[in-house]
């Protein structure tokens, strides 16, 4: 593997900028120093740029095996490095649902060959697959995934006997979607009696509402406290969600743990009018309010974690009317640089961003040496140019599905290089794919 010399780099790390060179070998930050005098295979001259820890996204839909109409782990994964996100925790939901040990190594293996990040993919739980749950090894496999709420295929896990075996037993980080599957039906079919089948986007927040979120959410909170389990709620949607969390406990302590997506830090919903279904996702977009209470729990550390939860599904798809269109979008190749966006609006810094996408995913799912720039780590790396202005549109979106739902907007700040496991794989538009992304492995 080539060694790299990055020089002159504004490295943001633990809460701190520094302007330092830093010197990549065998995959592994050797050095970090105000100035390093040795010859590399590839020399960067990072003067005027920032260098991040590489993005762990700790949510995503790949979609592969089953729908690679939408998306493939190759193509994603790809979309993902020019995102400045060097590794992936990627959901069961695929098809067939990963509830099998068998069919979680199929998607290992297959990300071995194809993904361009480094990977990890949740095992699924069913209303009936706890043996195989429990199978899971912890130190090779980030999680369990539960959704507390409508899935695709035989994952809604809803029998109460099923959630106290599962938060009573996994030795694993539990992560949840949380959404009252009842109360969703309760409400469709109240709007379903008003308006028949012409209910259109803008009732889905009401569908999908706060009362569904906090009842799911509540109860998972409650079982985890309940049998000490350690419980990692996704995609935090509502203001009043915040409330069930802690900022007093230092996070590398904490039994509970949450999530916010980029998309909920950013729309609401007065967005539908203008983008409709194309930012139509579980939990649903709420409104401003929710989106600035999400971000007010994330600052004051209520909330641990920023992910993308990205979802791809065709144009096509998410052209069919509401009740039929499709939840979920993609997200990963434009997150980070909607995150420095809202630095550049002052509403979170680049500490904070380190902290929130790298350094507290690694802390949360005990990360082998990952998510920091320190001495001894693998070298997941990202160089940004704040002020390197580029508009989101369908001929530069990597995606598979070839749209965004950021198409049209304009960012200030773009990834310039991204460093992965070591490896250079993406330098100013363009890809070296001649060595893939490493599984990551957990201190557990």
């Amino acid at each position: 593997m080539a060694s790299i010399l990055i020089k002159s780099a504004t490295v943001v790390n633990e809460g701190k900028q520094l302007v330092a060179d830093v010197l990549v070998s065998n995959g592994i930050i050797e050095r970090i120093d105000s100035t390093i005098n040795t010859t590399a295979d590839q020399e960067i001259n990072a003067e005027g740029l920032y260098l991040l820890p590489g993005a762990i996204d700790d949510q995503v839909h790949f979609r592969e095996p089953g729908l690679t109409h939408k998306a493939e782990i190759y193509t994603e994964s790809r979309a993902a490095v020019a995102g400045g996100i060097t590794s992936f925790m990627e959901m069961p939901n695929t098809v067939p649902n990963t509830l099998t040990q068998q069919l979680l190594a199929d998607k290992y293996a297959i990300a071995a060959q194809k993904s361009l990040a480094n990977y990890s993919f949740y095992m699924g739980a069913s209303n009936d697959n706890l043996d195989e749950v429990l199978r899971t090894d912890a130190k090779n496999v980030c999680g369990v995934k539960v959704f507390m709420g409508s899935s695709t295929g035989n994952m809604l896990v809803d029998n109460p006997g099923t959630l106290e075996n599962l938060f009573s037993k996994s030795p694993m980080l539990i992560a949840t979607h949380c959404e009252d599957e009842q109360t969703i039906k309760n409400n469709l079919a109240h709007y379903k009696e008003l308006l028949g089948d012409n209910i259109t986007i803008d009732y889905h927040p009401k569908i999908r509402s706060v009362e569904a979120c906090y009842l799911s959410s509540s109860m998972a909170v409650e079982l985890a406290k309940k049998h000490g389990a350690r419980l990692h709620i996704l995609h935090i949607s509502t203001a009043k969600e915040t409330e069930l969390f802690d900022n007093t406990i230092p996070l590398k302590d904490k039994k509970i743990t949450a999530e916010a997506c980029v998309h909920h830090l950013w729309f609401s919903e007065d967005d539908y009018a203008t983008k409709g279904n194309l930012i139509k996702w579980n939990p649903a977009v709420k409104t401003a309010h929710d989106r600035d209470g999400i971000l007010q729990a994330l600052l004051d550390g209520r909330i641990d974690v920023i992910a993308t939860d990205h979802a791809p599904h065709t144009v096509e798809e998410k052209a069919q009317p509401y009740l039929q269109a499709p939840s979920g979008g993609p997200l990963v190749q434009h997150a980070l640089p909607a995150l420095l966006q809202l630095h550049h609006q002052q509403k979170i810094t680049l500490e904070q961003i380190a902290e929130k996408t790298a350094h507290n995913v690694a802390t949360c799912f005990q990360i082998e040496k990952r998510g920091y720039i320190r001495e001894g780590y693998w070298a997941d790396l990202v160089l940004v140019n704040l002020n390197k202005p580029w508009t989101a549109k369908p001929e530069n979106d990597l995606y598979k599905c070839g749209w965004s739902p950021f198409d049209g907007d304009t960012f200030q700040s773009a990834i310039t290089h991204t460093i992965v496991s070591g490896h250079l794989a993406y330098q100013n538009g363009s890809f070296n794919e001649g060595l893939p992304g490493k599984r990551l492995t957990f201190e557990r």
